[in-house]
């Protein structure tokens, strides 16, 4: 017998595994009761009898969502700031990751650019400070005003560089000796070795810009341009906003939507995308934040 297959161990497993069962339905009851929420009729969730399951079964809800213009606006501006945001941000990221992972004799400054990169994650100027420097260039009622102000994440750097680090230095070298060139290197050898680590933070980008919703209301002057949680966030503080969309084409569909059921179809749609993203890169945790530091 194992000396570690203990009876003690196997207690300790066993409730270890009941203690994340039970974290996981916690954390999973309030997306079921908003599905349930969305898929029954008005008169059901008016009555506070809705809780896990459907009552009066019907997808009007998902149906006055898809006919919304507002909403079907705010999606495309966050599906526009995900690939727009997430191509900055990584291209920017690999950039100054791999310029950073140099040693000093290879990059003199390195060491006054790291500080100066690191600093940025201690201190910052403040919200006004922010919101100056975003209007003075031009940015404010822009999709640009959303990506450009955190182009460059500085823990994706620091998670990054440290990977390159961990990267066999023969290869590098072996290359140079090829004739090779530092972009050459770097998008031959680092970035094809490297795509468990920028799996996961292309991952983090993805959920920060999908998220995201502070920087629409404040840098966004016309609610046409608000990112889909930017939108979703003035709908759950503005329930009056449901009776100024329930006009015109919508009239029909009043007798089975109130603003609960609405709000709860909206509210699954936008959380949606991330679910369906996060299981296929979520395998690269893992391998892609701890090999760096195994390697050393």
């Amino acid at each position: 017998m194992n000396r570690y297959d203990t009876f003690g161990r196997r207690l300790f497993v066993v409730g270890n595994y009941i203690f994340l069962a039970l974290t996981a339905i916690l954390c999973l009851l309030p997306f079921i009761n908003l599905l349930a929420t969305s898929l029954s009729g008005s008169t059901a969730v008016a009555a506070g009898d809705v809780k896990f399951l459907p009552i009066d079964f019907n997808l009007k809800s998902y149906e006055f969502v898809m006919k919304s213009e507002q909403f079907s606006r705010a999606l495309w501006v966050s599906v526009e700031r995900v690939v727009l945001g997430v191509s900055v941000n990584m291209f920017l990221t690999i950039l100054a990751a791999y310029s950073l992972s140099k040693e000093k004799r290879n990059f003199k400054w390195r060491g006054m650019y790291a500080w100066f990169f690191f600093v940025t994650i201690l201190f910052s100027g403040g919200l006004i400070p922010w919101y100056v420097v975003i209007s003075k260039t031009g940015l404010i009622d822009s999709i640009w005003a959303l990506i450009l102000p955190g182009a460059l994440p500085v823990f994706n750097v620091i998670v990054l560089l440290n990977f390159f680090r961990g990267l066999p230095k023969e290869l590098e070298e072996a290359a140079f000796m090829d004739g090779a060139t530092h972009w050459t290197v770097l998008w031959r050898i680092f970035v094809p070795l490297s795509k468990p680590a920028l799996a996961t933070l292309a991952l983090f980008c993805i959920v920060n810009h999908w998220n995201s919703w502070f920087e629409g209301l404040i840098l966004m002057n016309r609610t046409e341009n608000y990112p889909l949680q930017s939108y979703l966030q003035t709908i759950i503080i503005n329930p009056e906003n449901f009776i100024s969309m329930a006009r015109g084409e919508y009239s029909d569909l009043l007798n089975f939507v109130n603003a609960r059921t609405s709000r709860a179809a909206q509210l699954f749609v936008g959380t949606l995308p991330i679910l369906l993203v996060y299981p296929f890169l979520q395998k690269y945790f893992t391998s892609g934040l701890v090999l760096g530091s195994v390697k050393g």
